[in-house]
């Protein structure tokens, strides 16, 4: 066994003759444990947040979107639709029609965002997995269907369980008005609610999907799309396949990934986490501080081994490799503990549900998601502070002037 190092561990679990030394070490590694816990728990918390929410937005939102940068809508020939089916890396491809409308339910009526899509949208996005009430369902045979918000539900009181007349969607006609008649200026059709379904706020008091010959009908728009969406196959490399198509296409269209969609959202998210390790970085080098503290004591006690050691032919280098392990070994020691605390907690949520949402929560207890990469880094950072943490004490106190007093 290396000599500094087992000298070093004696020092850490030894009795000292100043319980003062001994209170302080474990406190230092009480404050690094903790902190390291704390680290852990919360940047996975974080983690389960992310991964909820991309959860959710990946409902409502496909893996690319196309859409034209010169006007709301376009018109595709079916050359360019069935080249894009058959990319590479491309899975399913969906065209969508959408627009403001105004949705009434007998006299109670609200503007909404209709979206009309393919029978076979749920094959580009599983909107379907949102489903709190109902089914999802656009078409059966002659009757037509709406798929909707669970706020727009809530505000025009629409019960798919137990519903009796149709819903009604007006937009305006294109062109001038044609007389003095509301009515006639306007396109009508009915609908009826087959489903509700709630992701957040931004999407449940905003849209309604209805079948895509029922949107062309009401928005008067029989050959033209407001943008294309496209599901990858499960390997694919999303950005690389966006390139591509993007090359293919050019200027004329804008195609997005659903973060670059919502990349405020996932900015934020990622912001947050960033700060709150930056935070409980800094309380883990003020915690660090007690190092500093237990080695300057413990060298000022340790003057006679240290003499002694002079004696038996030990140098400075020696000298100082002694402390300065000593100070690591009661970093990794505190760290270690830390780690086991944090991951125990976690695993805990994880497996148990403990910390639970209430009842109008999504999801019914807080999510938890372990990442290798956010261990690696809170070791490297624990580990840095520990280092800068024992040099300053060594290097202060084992200079050649202390050293010869010593002896």
């Amino acid at each position: 066994m290396n000599l500094s190092f087992f000298i070093a561990r004696r020092y850490l679990f030894s009795k000292k003759s100043n319980n003062a030394i001994t209170i302080i070490s474990w406190i230092s590694i009480s404050a690094i444990a903790v902190t390291t816990a704390a680290l852990i728990i919360i940047l996975s918390a974080m983690n389960g947040l992310t991964s909820m929410v991309s959860t959710l937005y990946n409902s409502f939102e496909p893996d690319l979107n196309i859409t034209y940068t010169k006007g709301k809508h376009f018109e595709w020939d079916s050359v360019q639709m069935n080249t894009l089916k058959k990319w590479p890396g491309v899975k399913e491809l969906s065209v969508c029609l959408q627009d403001k409308a105004l949705l009434k339910n007998g006299d109670l009526q609200g503007l909404v965002s209709i979206k009309g899509v393919p029978i076979t949208y749920t094959n580009v996005v599983r909107i379907d997995t949102s489903v709190i009430d109902g089914t999802f369902l656009l078409q059966n045979g002659k009757t037509h269907f709406a798929f909707i918000g669970r706020g727009i539900a809530g505000q025009l009181q629409i019960n798919p369980s137990n519903f009796i007349d149709q819903l009604a969607l007006f937009s305006p006609k294109k062109g001038k008005a044609t007389g003095l008649n509301p009515d006639a200026n306007f396109s009508q059709v009915y609908v009826t609610p087959a489903g509700v379904f709630s992701i957040n706020d931004d999407f449940d008091f905003k849209y309604v999907f209805i079948d895509l010959e029922t949107a062309r009908h009401l928005l008067e728009e029989p050959t033209r799309y407001t943008r294309v969406e496209l599901a990858c196959e499960p390997n694919a490399d999303i950005n690389a396949v966006k390139q591509s198509i993007v090359n293919y296409l050019g200027t004329d269209y804008e195609i997005k990934t659903k973060y670059q969609a919502n990349d405020v959202l996932f900015k934020s998210l990622e912001t947050e986490k960033l700060v709150t390790f930056i935070i409980l970085g800094f309380v883990l080098l003020i915690a660090t501080f007690n190092i500093i503290g237990a080695l300057t004591m413990l060298i000022i006690e340790k003057q006679k081994d240290i003499r002694t050691l002079y004696c038996l032919g030990a140098n400075r280098a020696l000298i100082r490799s002694i402390f300065m392990r000593e100070g690591l070994l009661i970093t990794i020691f505190g760290a270690l503990i830390g780690l086991l605390v944090g991951l125990a907690v976690c695993f805990v949520q994880i497996k148990f549900h403990v910390v639970k949402f209430g009842s109008n929560f999504i999801i019914d207890f807080y999510p938890i998601e372990l990442r290798w990469s956010d261990l690696v880094w809170i070791s490297l950072l624990i580990l840095a502070i520990g280092f800068f943490a024992a040099l300053y004490p060594v290097r202060v106190f084992t200079k050649n002037d202390l050293l010869q007093q010593s002896i």
